[in-house]
C-alpha cells in the first residue's frame, strides 16, 4: 500500500528522470538524514549493508530540530529511569564517534537541574540517579548560588541537582561527521531530493522521488517533524510545536558563564515554562544560549516561518530578570526550531505495525538528540535482524492504539 508524501502532477521532466534513474536495489533506504537518520546510515554502512540515504534538504540544516549549535546531554534522566541504560550506551557511542571523526563532539561541563525539591526536573533526576547509582550532588539554598553565582532564584525553596557527567553535544558537527563517515563506509547519500511516496512490495519497499524510484529490503522513516505526513496511515499522535532559543549577552561580565565553571542547566520554576541553557561556548560574541523546553504553540513543518521575533525575546527577559539577572542583557540573536511531541513525551521507535520491513523513528519531544548515536545503532539492529538487545518497549508505536 502506497503512502503519499505529496500529491502533484508528474511532469515529463520527472518521468524522464525516473526512467533514467538507477535500477540498483539496496539493503536499506533511510528517509531523512538529520539527527537519527544520519546515525542510522552510518551504522548500517559500517555493517556492510548497501545503504541509500535521502533527504529533502542538505543536512545539517535549520528547518527541523537539530540546529542551534549545542544540546544538553545528561544521564540522570528525569523523564523516566528507563532512559538511563540507554544514555550510558549513548555516551559510549559519542566517545567512539569523536574518536572516529577526530572531532570534539561532546564536552562535559556538568549539568544542573534546578527547581523545588519535588518538581519533576529535580525529583525525577534524583530518582533516576539513585536507581542506577549515578553520581550527583544536591545543592540547597545559598550553596546553589555560591557554587554557580548567576543562579539567583526568586522566592525560597529552590535547589539544584548537579550531575558531573552532564554537559554539551554539538548537533551540526555530529551530523556532518555521521554523513562523512557513512559515505566513507559506502553509503550513497542523496540531498535536496524530497520523497513523493513509498510503498511496500512483496520482497521489500520502493521509494519514489522527483529524481527516481529506488528499491530496498528495508525502509527507515526518520523525517522529524514531517513524519506524520510521510507515514499518514499510522495516524501518529505527534504534535509539532514552535520552540525558541536565544543567545543572550550578560549584563555584566561573561566570566561566570564560561564552560570551565558554568554547567548546562534545566530549570523548572513554579508556574513558569521550563527553561534550559548552556555555557558561553563561543566567548562573548557568541553569548550564552537559553531555550524554552516547555511545548510551544502548535505549528506545521511546511508553514512555519521560523522567524524569531521581538515578542519571542520578551519571554527570555521575563524569566532571566527573575532568576538570572546577570544574564538579562540584550538578545544577540534568536532562532526557531521544531519539537515533534508525543502525548507522553516518550519516543516512537520500532517497526511499522502493518509492515515489518518499515521502521519508524520520531516523536523525540525535544530531548532525543543526545541519544542519536544509539538510535542509529538500534535501527541498524532492527534492519539487520528484526530485533535489538536495547530495551525499547517504552517507545512502542502501538501504545497509543485506541486513543
Amino acid at each position: 500500500m502506497a503512502e503519499k508524501t505529496a500529491s502533484k502532477k508528474t511532469s515529463s521532466k520527472t518521468k524522464k528522470a525516473r526512467q533514467n534513474s538507477s535500477k540498483k536495489s539496496y539493503d536499506a533506504i533511510v528517509l531523512g538524514l538529520g539527527s537519527m537518520g544520519s546515525a542510522t546510515a552510518l551504522h548500517l554502512a559500517r555493517r556492510g549493508l548497501k545503504v541509500l540515504g535521502i533527504d529533502r534538504f542538505r543536512p545539517p540544516h535549520d528547518q527541523g530540530s537539530h540546529h542551534g549549535g549545542s544540546r544538553v546531554i545528561r544521564q540522570a534522566y528525569f523523564e523516566h529511569p528507563d532512559y538511563v541504560p540507554l544514555a550510558l550506551r549513548a555516551y559510549e557511542l559519542w566517545e567512539a564517534l569523536q574518536k572516529d571523526s577526530r572531532q570534539d563532539l561532546m564536552r562535559l561541563t556538568g549539568a544542573l537541574m534546578v527547581g523545588k525539591p519535588d518538581c519533576e526536573v529535580v525529583a525525577g533526576s534524583r530518582a533516576a540517579a539513585e536507581e542506577h547509582g549515578l553520581e550527583y550532588e544536591l545543592l540547597e539554598g545559598a550553596d546553589l548560588y555560591r557554587r554557580f553565582s548567576p543562579f539567583r532564584p526568586a522566592g525560597g525553596g529552590t535547589v539544584g541537582l548537579f550531575e558531573p557527567a552532564g554537559g554539551v553535544v554539538y548537533p551540526e558537527k555530529a551530523i556532518r561527521a555521521n554523513l562523512r563517515l557513512a559515505r566513507r563506509a559506502g553509503a550513497e547519500l542523496r540531498y535536496k531530493e524530497p520523497a513523493e511516496s513509498w510503498e511496500v512490495e512483496s520482497d521489500g519497499v520502493r521509494v519514489t522521488t522527483g529524481k527516481g524510484t529506488y528499491s530496498a529490503g528495508r525502509l527507515v522513516l526518520s523525517t522529524g517533524p514531517w513524519l506524520s505526513s510521510v507515514a499518514q496511515e499510522l495516524q501518529l499522535p505527534i504534535q509539532v510545536t514552535r520552540q525558541t532559543i536565544a543567545w543572550m549577552a550578560p549584563s555584566k561580565t561573561l566570566a561566570p558563564f564560561l564552560p570551565d565553571i558554568f554547567p548546562a542547566w534545566v530549570w523548572e520554576a513554579e508556574g513558569e515554562p521550563i527553561f534550559y541553557g548552556l555555557p558561553a561556548l563561543d566567548g562573548f560574541r557568541g553569548g550564552v544560549k537559553v531555550g524554552i523546553h516547555t511545548h510551544g504553540p502548535q505549528t506545521d513543518a511546511e508553514s512555519e516561518e521560523r522567524k524569531f521575533t521581538e515578542k519571542d525575546g520578551e519571554a527570555f527577559h521575563q524569566f532571566l530578570s527573575r532568576h538570572m539577572k546577570t544574564l538579562d542583557g540584550r538578545v544577540l540573536r534568536g532562532a526557531v526550531c521544531l519539537y515533534s511531541n508525543t502525548p507522553d513525551g516518550h519516543f516512537l521507535l520500532g517497526p511499522h505495525p502493518n509492515h515489518a520491513q518499515v521502521l519508524v523513528a520520531g516523536g523525540f519531544s525535544g530531548h532525543g538528540f543526545k541519544f542519536s548515536p544509539l538510535i542509529g545503532e538500534i535501527l541498524a539492529d532492527l534492519v539487520e535482524s528484526g530485533e535489538t538487545q536495547h530495551p525499547i518497549g517504552l517507545f512502542a508505536l502501538d501504545r497509543f492504539a485506541g486513543s
